[in-house]
């Protein structure tokens, strides 16, 4: 074990310091990006009210766990491959992933408070980058793996956008409303389901975790029979094989399936949304620490070279645990109905977004036609509760953002989990047309303010990561007492300004919304 083989009595001030103090840090960012990140695993059956959140954030923590304990291949990259801490000295490589975590922690609590879905990935990368550049010069830092990583962000973007949209389109264009009818779902639900399963399968199990002895055995053992069509044929076998089954149970138990077909999948999407996000996610939050007790712990090289170190499964286990209790706190709700509510079909939302945007969002929505809107009516549970989207829509997003995040991960990427669902969001609501109704101006500036803000959020993580370095490796002890407390001084003004920036879009709401329309929702 790697805290065993470590001799803190003998280590200087300033290296004993660095090493509680990330060992402590990697524990609090963990709880970090489970709060800012919940929403991207309950959101879709939230907002479809499939299930009461609390039992939807229990299905996810128990796939965020699972997930965490196969995350490894993932921390490789987010450990060592954005810049070489062989190139600097120990002092300043320890102020790099310090610095990293006093950002990161204010950053993600921040922007959490604020119901804000940043990017816990894009703000690791350019804290990493920000913070080595500082300190060692543009010769530090691996621009080959930068590039690479950011450049799977932005197409992860891209793809899910792209995908959700057609599918979204095209399984709304077959059921339409008509999610629970029977006769519809003999016609449709096996192909929409099987392939929704079949994705799920293929991506999270042959791809996600191919790095498992089973499942790197299955993938060889394909390549060898059905080269060079081996992704074809396991994913159309997955396709008929779900689709034969859903069939036949659509037909041998009728109306009973047919209601639960749809809400079924979204579970199961929940839960491979949340597998995948523990997978990948988790570098995140462990690798900046991780790095650092390796760092102290081959301090007789007299360099900062890093070996590797096998992550014992139990670390893992626990980092998912502490993700999940993240997920349960009161800012990751602010995030999960914050982002519900952009994609709403709703009439009436709550939202915020600064005025300039408002006004954008206004100037372009006079650029759309009359065509009617695809979503279901409003419409609200029997317990008065605002239904966001229905459980078809709810497939697509898990199923899309789920597949695209798995399939990074089996390539080591730590791409967005935010932006990759914030992206099924809003493409499956434009495809269902979501803007043609309500408050679309404010569903659409805070879409064009949540873009804007993911921007402003890298910037001022490689500042920020830059300077609290600087800070930290110059002053050293004293330094980082000095960033500390800084960084609970932004959180306490943070929180102030955010719980009243909370209330006043509550109390907007109110009044927009008009004697017939649905109760007040709440997370």
């Amino acid at each position: 074990m790697l805290l065993a083989q470590m001799q803190w009595g003998e280590l200087q001030p300033f290296v004993l310091v660095a090493g509680v103090v990330s060992l402590v840090m990697l524990i609090w960012d963990t709880v970090e990006v489970g709060r800012n990140d919940a929403a991207n695993l309950v959101n879709a059956v939230f907002g479809a009210r499939v299930m009461l959140i609390r039992n939807a954030l229990y299905v996810a923590a128990g796939g965020v766990i699972l997930g965490a304990a196969s995350s490894s291949q993932v921390m490789d990259t987010a450990r060592k491959g954005i810049f070489d801490p062989g190139q600097l000295d120990l002092h300043a490589a320890l102020s790099v992933y310090v610095a990293v975590y006093i950002v990161d922690t204010v950053l993600l609590y921040s922007f959490s408070a604020f119901g804000m879905p940043v990017s816990t990935t894009a703000c690791l990368v350019f804290e990493l980058l920000g913070a080595s550049f500082a300190l060692g010069g543009p010769e530090v830092v691996n621009w080959s793996k930068a590039s690479q990583v950011i450049l799977a962000i932005v197409m992860s973007i891209v793809i899910t956008g792209a995908a959700a949209f057609v599918i979204q389109r095209a399984v709304r264009g077959a059921v339409g409303d008509r999610t629970t009818d029977l006769r519809t779902l003999r016609l449709h639900g096996a192909w929409i389901g099987g392939g929704m399963l079949a994705a799920l399968t293929y991506f999270m199990l042959v791809k996600g975790m191919k790095y498992v002895a089973a499942v790197k055995s299955f993938n060889v053992w394909v390549a060898d029979n059905f080269a060079p069509y081996g992704a074809a044929v396991v994913i159309v076998s997955l396709w008929l094989l779900f689709g034969v089954l859903i069939q036949v149970l659509l037909f041998t138990h009728g109306a009973r399936v047919a209601r639960r077909l749809f809400a079924a999948l979204a579970v199961i999407g929940t839960f491979a949304m949340a597998f995948a996000f523990g997978q990948n996610d988790l570098a995140n939050a462990a690798s900046p620490g991780l790095a650092s007790l390796n760092l102290i712990k081959n301090m007789e090289h007299g360099t900062a070279a890093a070996s590797e170190v096998p992550i014992r499964t139990w670390a893992l286990v626990l980092c998912g645990l502490l993700m999940a209790m993240g997920m349960m706190t009161q800012n990751a709700k602010r995030v999960t109905r914050a982002a519900v509510n952009a994609g709403s079909q709703a009439n009436t939302v709550r939202l915020w977004a600064p005025r300039p945007f408002v006004a954008i969002a206004r100037g372009l929505l006079r650029l759309r036609g009359d065509t009617p809107a695809l979503a279901p009516a409003p419409s609200v549970t029997a317990a008065g509760k605002a239904l966001h989207y229905d459980v078809l829509r709810a497939c697509v997003i898990l199923a899309v953002s789920a597949s695209v995040i798995a399939t990074a991960s089996g390539f080591g990427l730590p791409v967005s989990t935010t932006y990759v669902s914030f992206a099924a969001i809003v493409t499956t609501g434009m495809a269902d047309r979501i803007l043609q109704r309500g408050d679309a101006d404010l569903k659409l500036a805070r879409t064009i303010w949540v873009v804007f803000s993911w921007f402003a959020a890298a910037v001022i993580a490689a500042i920020a990561g830059a300077l609290v370095a600087t800070t930290i490796n110059r002053l050293e002890v004293v330094g980082i007492i000095l960033v500390l407390v800084a960084n609970l001084v932004v959180r306490q003004f943070m929180k102030g300004r955010a719980d009243r920036q909370e209330e006043t879009v509550r109390l907007a709401a109110q009044e927009r919304r008009a004697p017939e329309d649905y109760a007040e929702e709440e997370a």
